[in-house]
């Protein structure tokens, strides 16, 4: 291990990890006895960087997954999902402790060679600029009617704060690119910790809210663009389904597949990780996607018991037709706009290692091609959040089959190839598993986009 000048620490020289394979607390670098090694981040912040890596926008989205599955379903599928999630980043720190590589990108080299490399460098960077880019589009969609509707409901309409676009620019120069800047993702725990609680604020405010509205709901109400329109609300609505199958029920596991993904973020925090060691960065793993799951869990139930078969395919839309002008709905919407944004910095770094080893190989940490790449995948991601009209529809199947890659299918793939374990053992046979879940959720999601598209052109 070196560190270089910049104070980063470099990890990809480690290979004496692999002398102590299937040795749960192998540290991540086997040659750190020998050299000392710079202070790493907290387990505290590397399980905050690992939850904002998870959490996100598709917050907003697991009520209507649960009232197209119900709640029995619901539970089902997000224990499955969670675990799997769980399952293939212990399949991913394995192999690091047997290689000694601590990259996704070179994971991919070692099993496919150099294509498999570029291969994964390629897939990270598209999904993680989708990612970001449908994060910005939010913000320029959501922002300017958030702080209207705090500042004053008599406005004008022309304030210069209802412009997305000036917004977005704004947010981005002066809070997404200094904390992007930054050389370390360890930097980045003090803002996930933000994130999290603003995430668990809107928890709450879900929670608190489901004895504001009355069931059945009020059917004189003008509901938002896109909501369910309610016309013949009765009792019997007021029932909570614990299983529902239909057309829309295929939508749930894409969705709950999706809000797991931080495989990508989860290799530079293990590397970053105070004493790092394959079993410390697995409690890290599952004290994050279970304090996930806790969160998921509450608000998508609380939300489904809110509005129940009218629940908004985006949660909050729901409550500003029924309570426009509660406060504590409006500073909830701020609160999770806010999360999305704190958010855009960690999925950066790993972009910007993906392009960096693109361009530039196995070079040594410069300050030019680190800053040069930062401002280049901005860049990027802001003239497309600025100009694209519809870009759930530019990344719908980007997103998709790449996120499945990244959550499934690259880590059962590179397991079976890396790993000397036999076929019949019980983690090659979880590889296999979870290798064919990813094929059929990569396909039924892109095979739902398409007949989505075909259906509404």
């Amino acid at each position: 291990m070196s560190i270089n000048g910049s104070g980063n620490t470099d990890c990809n020289d480690a290979g004496a990890a692999g002398e102590a394979e299937g040795n749960e607390t192998t540290p991540l670098l086997g040659n750190a006895a020998v050299e000392p090694r710079a202070k790493g981040a907290s387990f505290a912040s590397s399980v905050f960087n690992l939850m904002n890596a998870i959490m996100g926008s598709g917050i907003l989205g697991l009520a209507y997954a649960m009232a197209s599955t119900g709640i029995v379903g619901f539970c089902i599928l997000l224990v499955l999902v969670s675990s799997l999630a769980a399952y293939s980043i212990h399949l991913l720190l394995k192999l690091c402790d047997q290689t000694g590589i601590n990259s996704y990108e070179d994971l991919g080299g070692r099993a496919l060679q150099k294509p498999g490399k570029v291969l994964v460098a390629v897939t990270i960077l598209i999904q993680n600029i989708g990612a970001m880019s449908s994060y910005l589009f939010i913000l320029k969609s959501e922002l300017p009617a958030t702080i209207s509707s705090l500042l004053s409901a008599d406005d004008p309409g022309n304030a210069w704060y209802e412009d997305g676009r000036t917004l977005l620019i704004l947010v981005t120069l002066c809070v997404v690119l200094p904390l992007a800047i930054l050389p370390k993702i360890g930097f980045l725990g003090y803002t996930s910790s933000i994130a999290f609680f603003f995430m668990l604020y809107f928890t709450v405010v879900v929670v608190v809210k489901k004895w504001s509205i009355p069931c059945p709901l009020p059917y004189n109400v003008t509901m938002p663009p896109g909501a369910y329109q309610v016309s013949n609300s009765s009792d019997s609505e007021c029932t909570p389904k614990l299983f529902v199958i239909s057309s829309k029920s295929a939508y749930a596991i894409p969705t709950m597949a999706f809000s797991f993904l931080c495989h990508t973020a989860a290799l530079p925090i293990y590397c970053e990780l105070d004493r790092p060691t394959k079993s410390r960065m697995q409690k890290v793993t599952n004290v994050g996607i279970a304090l996930s799951f806790l969160v998921y869990l509450l608000s998508a139930l609380f939300g489904y018991l809110t509005f129940y078969a009218h629940v908004n395919s985006e949660l909050l839309l729901g409550y500003d037709a029924y309570m426009p002008r509660d406060i504590m709905v409006m500073t909830v919407r701020l609160a999770i706009l806010l999360a999305v944004l704190l958010t855009v910095p960690l999925i950066h770094f790993p972009a910007r290692k993906a392009m960096t080893m693109l361009l530039c190989g196995g070079r040594p940490f410069s300050w030019l091609i680190h800053i040069t790449a930062t401002v280049m995948i901005l860049g990027v991601v802001l003239l497309m959040a600025i100009f694209v009209p519809d870009i759930r529809n530019v990344f719908g199947v980007v997103g998709s089959t790449t996120s499945t890659c990244l959550l499934f299918i690259y880590p059962g793939i590179f397991y079976l190839k890396i790993s000397n374990q036999p076929l019949r053992s019980a983690e090659s046979i979880g590889a296999v598993l979870l290798l064919v879940f990813g094929l059929i959720v990569g396909v039924l999601s892109l095979s739902i986009i398409i007949v989505t598209w075909v259906q509404n052109p």
